[in-house]
């Protein structure tokens, strides 16, 4: 998504809005960092966004929307039947987001999926865009379309149920504040058994399998159990937890009930190249979520109205998705928009897979075919924004490969930029493009090593040097052994390839100008690979691309497609490379405040923060608890405490103490 508000390019502004339909529904207001900060609702949707932003609207407008206008880079939107569904549903999903612009009611799309990794004797369970396993027993939930919904609904989770809250312990040998609290029942150090763990993360399972009210039912039995044995800590405990789920429950998207009957309604949109698939997951009549799917349209364009080719392609999607959940979590009912080629088998497989019967359904009308009609209009909106996404990538890469005088458009380009302060904690990045796409799988992180560039002293033409000879290495070698270079590059035909000789770049980029330019192809002749690759450069004061070699800059527009992926590529490598700076500076300074310490020198200061993970930890321990740490002896020990805790060597009373250590810990 781009960082760039609309209000500052008139001309996507202009398309966005143009891609908004005429129909009643929700939309959301998105900044550079993908939040969200306004949701609303209208009877027209284009025209009610449409007035956010045209000329003189601004001044009827309150400073509170005039201050979140000109933050939006990105709007969505939801399509409903009629404005009343879109009322509700803008009370459900301002409660779920909690949007900063929305004061009435408070509460690009990647499909991420939901892990949990069963294979582990404390599994974990986290959010994805990678869909790898690692074990045929970890589970992957989704894909889910709203990301959101996801991220709060995996929050009030942990809230509910004592899950692991960390990816690595805070403490060697002792727990944390989560497990005194309750949000955590000790994982790291197995205060609970992995059996007692995996029967905890099984309920959790249930709620992102649609099955909240099987869930409730099941902890209310649980609860009156507790409470017949005279166990009431355990059965408020379970109470708790159903007033989580049913605060849950009642944040559900939107309610489209005719029925108890639990559906999943599927339904696409295709132009004969590529097919958007919806999955709406209905439960007890309410939406609890919406699965999106893009596929491979075999269908030509003159035989798209092909119900029986349209059916194939629902097919696969259905054989893809119900092979990969629980037979729990496949609902009685599977309401369809074309029917199956083999439907009968289907239903066959799928009842074999729940356990009882499935019907497959192909409405013709009343309030299922609406239901269809809904989930289609979803899955046009979605496939009309994918293509002309596509189209523009596709556009820019080709602008690009004229630019460069390159045979083919380039698939793989990757971007290098330098982050530093005056020398200090200088860092590189790079940053990797796939058909003019984000690959954030392959991004790398480099610590520049030379020993000339330190604070005080920068030297932008030698990192960037050393980041080459880094970075190709293995192909230099490679060559040098005889190897075959291009048809290295061709062993690997996908640019998605993460191993051995599979990352051959198309396209290299270096934001900066002639010197940096030059100072890379140097080192590329160092590795004899200047004649192999494709290098160009952006200088930032009028985006000029510079090629080796070469006194001018090449005769192009800052505006053209081409140039603009260069920017947005010099743009992402530009912000990795400061956000990693600033955490390696941060975590100098960490160490820095250590060392003012005296006897404690960079080898005890490592190890300290190795032991208790941050600053506030140890700020927190005892004198008894930092001569635990590796060493430390009870001398330097009480130093360390004494530094953090300065006030409590001054006379006094107790009561002077202890308040120089509340003082203490609220600083």
């Amino acid at each position: 998504m781009s960082q760039t508000p609309l209000l500052l390019e008139p001309t996507r502004l202009k398309a966005r809005l143009a891609e908004i339909p005429s129909e009643p529904g929700c939309y959301l207001m998105r900044d550079g960092e993908d939040r969200v900060l306004y949701i609303g609702k209208a009877k027209v949707l284009r025209n009610r966004v449409r007035s956010y932003f045209q000329s003189g609207s601004g001044h009827g407008h309150s400073p509170r929307i005039r201050l979140m206008v000109r933050q939006v880079c990105e709007i969505e939107f939801i399509v409903t039947d009629s404005e009343a569904e879109a009322l509700a549903l803008e009370s459900n999903l301002i409660k779920q987001n909690q949007p900063h612009f929305n004061v009435l009611l408070k509460d690009d799309k990647k499909y991420p999926y939901l892990c949990i990794t069963w294979s582990e004797a404390y599994p974990r369970i986290f959010i994805t865009r990678r869909r790898r396993f690692r074990s045929p027993l970890d589970r992957f939930y989704g894909p889910y379309v709203d990301v959101g919904l996801l991220r709060r609904t995996l929050g009030l989770v942990k809230r509910v149920f004592p899950l692991r809250q960390r990816p690595q312990p805070l403490y060697k040998d002792r727990t944390c504040l989560n497990y005194d609290i309750g949000r955590c029942p000790g994982v790291c150090q197995q205060k609970i058994t992995s059996e007692a763990y995996h029967q905890t993360l099984r309920q959790v399972a249930m709620v992102f399998q649609g099955r909240n009210d099987e869930l409730i039912d099941l902890l209310n039995g649980q609860m009156e159990r507790y409470a017949e044995r005279l166990d009431f800590e355990s059965a408020a405990r379970v109470r708790d937890q159903i007033q989580g789920l049913d605060t849950l429950t009642a944040d559900q998207k939107m309610s489209i009930g005719d029925s108890s009957v639990s559906r999943d309604v599927l339904a696409m949109a295709s132009n004969g190249r590529v097919a958007a698939v919806q999955l709406f997951q209905m439960r007890a009549g309410k939406l609890v979520g919406r699965l999106g799917y893009m596929a491979d349209a075999v269908v030509p364009a003159d035989t798209a109205d092909s119900s029986t080719d349209l059916g194939r392609i629902l097919q696969t999607v259905i054989e893809e998705h119900y092979s990969q959940v629980e037979g729990v979590e496949i609902p009685p009912e599977l309401v369809l928009q074309h029917p199956l080629p083999q439907q009968a088998l289907i239903a066959d497989w799928l009842g074999e897979q729940r356990g009882r019967k499935v019907r497959l359904l192909v409405p013709q009308r009343q309030q299922k075919a609406d239901l269809i009609e809904l989930v289609v209009r979803n899955a046009s909106y979605e496939l009309e924004r994918a293509q002309r996404s596509s189209e523009q990538n596709l556009l820019a890469t080709e602008d690009l490969a004229q630019l460069l005088d390159l045979p083919v458009p380039p698939r793989r380009i990757e971007g290098y930029d330098i982050s530093h302060i005056q020398g200090s904690d200088a860092v590189a990045s790079q940053v990797v493009f796939i058909d003019g796409l984000p690959a954030k799988q392959h991004y790398r992180k480099y610590k520049i090593q030379s020993s000339t560039i330190r604070s005080g002293h920068s030297d932008d033409f030698m990192a960037m040097a050393e980041i080459m000879r880094r970075r190709f290495r293995r192909w230099s070698q490679a060559k040098a052994d005889g190897a075959d270079l291009a048809a290295l590059r061709r062993g690997s035909d996908s640019a998605l390839h993460t191993g051995g000789m599979g990352d051959w770049p198309d396209v290299v980029m270096i934001d900066g100008g002639k010197g940096q330019l030059s100072a890379v192809m140097e080192a590329l002749r160092e590795l004899d690979l200047h004649e192999e690759l494709v290098v160009c450069s952006l200088a930032k004061q009028r985006e000029e691309v510079f090629l080796p070699g070469a006194r001018e800059p090449l005769d192009s527009e800052p505006e053209q497609l081409g140039v603009q992926l260069l920017r947005r590529l010099r743009d992402e490598a530009h912000r990795f490379a400061v956000s990693f700076h600033r955490q390696q500076r941060g975590e100098r300074m960490k160490r820095s405040r250590l060392s003012d310490i005296p006897g404690l020198g960079p080898r005890r200061v490592k190890e300290l923060l190795a032991h208790f993970r941050s600053i506030d930890a140890i700020q927190l321990a005892t004198v008894e608890q930092i001569g635990a740490a590796p060493g430390m002896g009870p001398a330097l020990a009480r130093a360390v405490w004494d530094y953090f805790h300065p006030q409590a060597e001054q006379p006094g009373s107790a009561i002077e103490h202890e308040d120089g250590l509340l003082a203490d810990l609220a600083s």
